[in-house]
């Protein structure tokens, strides 16, 4: 279940406790959402967040695409991270971190902005990344995949004019403030990680216009 897994990863990396299990609201066939999605829309995404209001709150769906989620059930990324489940992982772990963010803010009657969502997504794949290579890598923290994550990416050519600036200013915020921190606790003579994580998880928790400035301080 590398879904669990990955919301197990970021909860740890956050200690964030979540009562909701991705499963419980993951869909695999878009064509089940069509009631949800604009006729307008003909992207077809690998990956979205569906939020709704309803008479009782709020109603959440995550939509990962079937064959992307076989494909990272045979080679879980949780126990070896490659250049083969590398873009799967991003894909999928960018869905659960929106997952997670929403409902915990949701849990804490906080509203959410599209464009903190989708930064805080952005630091959240940067950083589990980092850590989970380090991981099974015996601690050896990667040294190119800031530039990896932040510079070799495309956006799809589908989003209009505001979702491309918004998803283009996520990734330049998130960028911007990994470096930084990158440049803060790590070193020559090592990681300073139980610093580093307290930095993350005061992140986490800001709200959204104190995220923006704090991630372009």
């Amino acid at each position: 279940m590398v879904l669990r897994g990955l919301q197990s990863l970021l909860g740890k990396l956050y200690d964030v406790e979540s009562a909701f299990d991705v499963y419980d609201f993951l869909v695999t066939d878009r064509r089940a959402l069509a009631d949800c999605v604009p006729s307008s829309d003909r992207r077809a995404p690998d990956e979205e967040l569906f939020l709704a209001e309803m008479p009782d709150g709020a109603g959440v769906a995550l939509y990962i695409e079937d064959r992307l989620l076989r494909r990272l059930e045979r080679a879980n990324p949780l126990g070896a991270l490659h250049d083969g489940n590398l873009a799967d992982y991003c894909t999928a772990l960018e869905g659960v971190s929106h997952f997670l963010y929403c409902t915990w803010r949701l849990g804490c009657d906080a509203p959410v902005s599209l464009l903190e969502l989708e930064t805080q997504a952005e630091v959240d794949k940067y950083w589990a990344t980092v850590f989970l290579i380090a991981a099974q890598t015996g601690g050896v923290y990667p040294q190119k995949m800031h530039a990896r994550l932040f510079d070799r990416v495309r956006f799809d050519e589908g989003l209009e004019p505001e979702e491309y600036h918004r998803y283009r200013t996520a990734n330049r915020c998130a960028a911007h403030y990994c470096r930084r921190l990158e440049r803060r606790f790590f070193s020559r003579g090592g990681a300073r990680v139980e610093a580093l994580v307290r930095e993350l998880r005061k992140f986490y928790r800001l709200g959204s216009a104190a995220k923006m400035r704090h991630a372009l301080a």
